[in-house]
């Protein structure tokens, strides 16, 4: 044992882990990325027994288990109470809005209720996954912050907001939209790993990527691919 204090940063994005290596990887203390659940175990923990476990856009249920045990913090994309609940990028951007805040909080039984350690601005601009790099890159900030500090969370106060996940289905280009709808509709789903938006037209699928406002129009990249009839995905 180096006698180090240790921080684990949980991420299963590669803009986190790029965030991680950019940001807090080389400060001092053992800083270590789990990029997997199956990393994510009550063995690993107690052999690196970290002072916090940070989550960054992390889509699994973290067990009681290790919240119980360890001081597990999230960043949520909301000023919280407001925006409790999943997919809230896309839940912001619906509601017209160009900035938020990004929230530390410890992670609880309820699902984005727990006690706030601090929150900073986080402006909506750009692509999804320009966000979400954003996003990563303030979270560790704030982890480093935290680890510095170590201050005590305090109650969230205020209305209870709570966002609805989307569904894969929800990402269909909504009929008679205007262009700058259209335009966000597209940025706030285009990252790695989400389901873009898309338009079909008969057996073809055509999604919607790196959208670009000009004068009087909307330009994006355009990926056609074959949706399978009900007889080719029949077991």
């Amino acid at each position: 044992m180096t006698g180090e204090v240790t921080y684990v940063v949980a991420g299963r994005h590669p803009w986190n882990r790029f965030a991680f290596d950019e940001v807090v990887a080389d400060l001092p203390g053992q800083w270590v990325f789990l990029a997997d659940r199956f990393e994510l175990t009550e063995d690993r923990l107690t052999d690196l027994d970290p002072r916090y476990v940070f989550f960054l856009h992390w889509s699994w249920l973290v067990p009681d288990a290790i919240t119980d045990r360890w001081e597990c913090v999230c960043f949520h994309m909301t000023d919280v109470p407001f925006g409790r609940g999943g997919s809230p990028l896309q839940n912001l951007i619906q509601r017209g809005l160009t900035e938020t805040r990004l929230t530390a909080l410890r992670m609880s039984g309820e699902l984005d209720a727990g006690p706030v350690y601090a929150k900073v601005p986080l402006a909506l601009d750009g692509s999804a996954e320009e966000i979400y790099l954003r996003a990563s890159r303030a979270s560790l900030a704030l982890a480093r912050d935290l680890a510095d500090r170590e201050p005590e969370p305090v109650p969230q106060e205020g209305e209870v907001v709570t966002f609805e996940r989307r569904r894969p289905e929800q990402s269909l280009l909504p009929a008679n939209a205007s262009l700058a709808a259209l335009y966000d509709f597209i940025r706030m789903l285009d990252a790695d790993g989400y389901p873009r938006a898309f338009l079909r037209h008969g057996p073809l699928r055509l999604e919607f990527a790196n959208a670009r406002q000009e004068v009087g129009r909307l330009v994006a990249d355009i990926r056609v691919t074959v949706e399978p009839t009900d007889e080719e995905v029949k077991p």
